[in-house]
């Protein structure tokens, strides 16, 4: 079991990933409006739910989650943590969130996608990594079609899928808006990118860049506000 923020806990299921910096340094990124409606695409145990949930007492979460024993555990962090009506999880292919959810229902997405096309396969949860049920083209598609106009979509990859990122988001109106490079070591090469897209927006971007530790391998101040020290 995971001690999160607030004294909220998080709890997984066999073969899930455990919390990861890429979860929580997403759950730092996210910015949400009052009362937010949050649909989060391909939300697993429902980590990052239980992160903005624990972050933000007012928003309510929606995890669409395909292996059944995932959203199984996610639904039982919900209720362990005494949120049942704020997070809840929908065991389904994010692909058919159109015959799922109305349009323009959430003020909000997120996602911690499968980063790679190829490469070992997990026993239990094969697609964790792989863009196998979840390639770029349908994460788009699913967060355009259940965001509303203004919407924001908020995601964690690898550096070197940066550009395609932007490409695949401008293809569904979804412009990227706000860009931190991250970075284990200050100095040190790009090892995630986290990614705000606003639907309808305009072209504009705010670039940033932060650092895990130091070059003395201390942590940053980054660091330490990710993780509440």
């Amino acid at each position: 079991m995971e001690q999160l923020q607030n004294g909220f806990t998080l709890t997984l299921c066999e073969g899930a990933f455990p919390l990861s910096t890429d979860s929580m340094a997403l759950a730092h990124f996210v910015r949400l409006p009052k009362d937010a409606r949050v649909l989060d695409l391909g939300s697993g145990c429902g980590t990052l739910g239980l992160l903005l949930c624990a972050e933000d007492p007012a928003c309510h979460v929606t995890g669409v989650e395909i292996y059944a024993a995932a959203h199984e555990t996610a639904l039982q962090n919900s209720s362990a943590n005494g949120i049942p009506h704020r997070l809840t999880s929908i065991c389904a292919d994010l692909r058919t969130i159109p015959a799922l959810l109305a349009p323009g229902s959430f003020d909000v997405c997120v996602s911690n996608p499968p980063y790679f096309t190829g490469g070992p396969r997990s026993k239990t949860l094969p697609d964790a990594r792989q863009e196998n049920l979840c390639s770029l083209e349908d994460l788009f598609a699913s967060a355009a079609w259940a965001l509303r106009y203004g919407g924001d979509f908020f995601l964690v990859h690898r550096p070197e899928r940066l550009a395609q990122l932007c490409a695949v988001g401008a293809s569904h109106k979804l412009e990227a808006k706000r860009l931190c490079l991250l970075r284990h070591k200050e100095g040190g090469p790009v090892s995630l990118v986290l990614v705000q897209f606003r639907k309808g927006a305009k072209p504009g971007l705010i670039w940033e860049e932060a650092a895990l530790h130091n070059p003395d391998g201390s942590d940053t101040d980054f660091y330490r506000a990710l993780y509440h020290i």
